[in-house]
This record gives structure tokens, sequence and C-alpha cells, in this order.
């Protein structure tokens, strides 16, 4: 069963999930709308069995919530995936909604590494008065570090930041829902030359 449970609490944060890499029931609690609509596509578009509790200062902004709940899930990521054997390790994915578009790229390296490209318009937008669009970026980063992988995520094209975020959620889901997938026949085998993903 490739699942995990985890924990964090400090004096800006109390967060706590369950994750399933295989599926399952979701069920969220974090104190933004918009974010628990991002949260729900990488859910459900990753096949992730999802449950999520999260508080935070958000009296002071949405940051510390956003980027501490991408450091959960990717602990979580990284304890489900064990020693990440039989894993393709290597996937891609492309999400559209309407005029947006963007691209993910993930290997499940056992390095950290994030890169993000937005259209230089859209850096400082804001797809709500509490979710600045670089809120993904932070997101996704901090997932990426934790998570022990490598994400190249870009935004292709967009207009409206709503879609824009939503469009890059969807592709990291889809991205990330094929990296995860087990190879047929390739359980015992790590997909590394050095015969290692978390060495």
């Amino acid at each position: 069963m490739r699942r995990a449970a985890i924990e964090r609490k400090t004096s800006e944060t109390e967060i706590r999930a369950e994750l399933s890499l295989d599926g399952g029931p979701s069920r969220l609690d974090v104190p933004n709308g918009f974010f628990s609509h991002m949260l729900d596509a990488l859910s459900r578009h990753g096949s992730l069995g999802l449950d999520l509790d999260a508080r935070g200062d958000t009296d002071v902004d949405l940051h510390h919530t956003v980027e501490d709940v991408g450091l959960v899930l990717g602990d979580a990521v990284r304890e489900a995936l064990g020693d990440r054997a039989g894993v393709r390790r290597f996937a891609h994915a492309f999400a559209p909604l309407d005029e947006a578009l963007a691209r993910a790229v993930v290997d499940l390296s056992g390095r950290g590494s994030f890169h993000f490209r937005l259209p230089a318009e859209l850096e400082q937008a804001w797809v709500t008065t509490e979710f600045p669009l670089t809120l993904v970026g932070d997101f996704f980063g901090a997932f990426a570090d934790r998570g022990r992988l490598t994400l190249h995520l870009d935004v292709l094209c967009g207009r409206n930041p709503h879609h824009v975020a939503e469009a890059s959620f969807k592709a990291v889901a889809l991205a990330l829902r094929d990296a995860v997938s087990l190879r047929a026949g390739a359980a015992a085998e790590v997909p590394s030359t050095k015969g290692s993903l978390t060495a």
C-alpha cells in the first residue's frame, strides 16, 4: 500500500495529510476556497486519495498555508513512494483550460528541483483578492523540494489567471499520476543507472 500520513505544526500553520498514490476518497478542509479547488483538481486528476486538514495564519496572508501544504504533500509523496522501485519515473502532460495551456514534466529523480515559467504579463496577476498567481509557484516549489522530484511547469499561454492556475494544477496532476504509476513486471526494479532514487 503506497500510503503516508504526515503532520506539520509550527507557529504559522498546522497541517495533517493522509495520502494514497493509488486512489481513494478525498476530503479537503483548507481555509481558502480557491486553494481547495486547486487541491481538488490535483487529487482528482492525479488519481490520489487525499485527506487534508490545514490551518494557518491567513490573517497575515495565504503564503505560509499554501507553501506548508506543499511541504506536507511533498513529504507524503516521498514517504508513499518508498524506494521508488517499479515506478515509471518520467512523465509529462499538457492541460488546457479554454485559452490557457500548461505543460508539466516530472522526474522522480530523488532530487528536489522546480522550474516555473509564466508569461511576463501574468507574473504580477491575482486569481482572487487573496490568491496571487505566484502562489502556484510557491506551492509546487515546496512540493518538489520535499517530494524529492524534478518538476518543470510552463504556462505556454493564458489570459485568465484562474484558468492559468487550474491548467497548471491539472497538468502537474496528470504528469504525477503517470510518473508514480507502476510498470508491469518491474516491481523490484529501481529505474536508475545508479540503482537508487533515494540515496
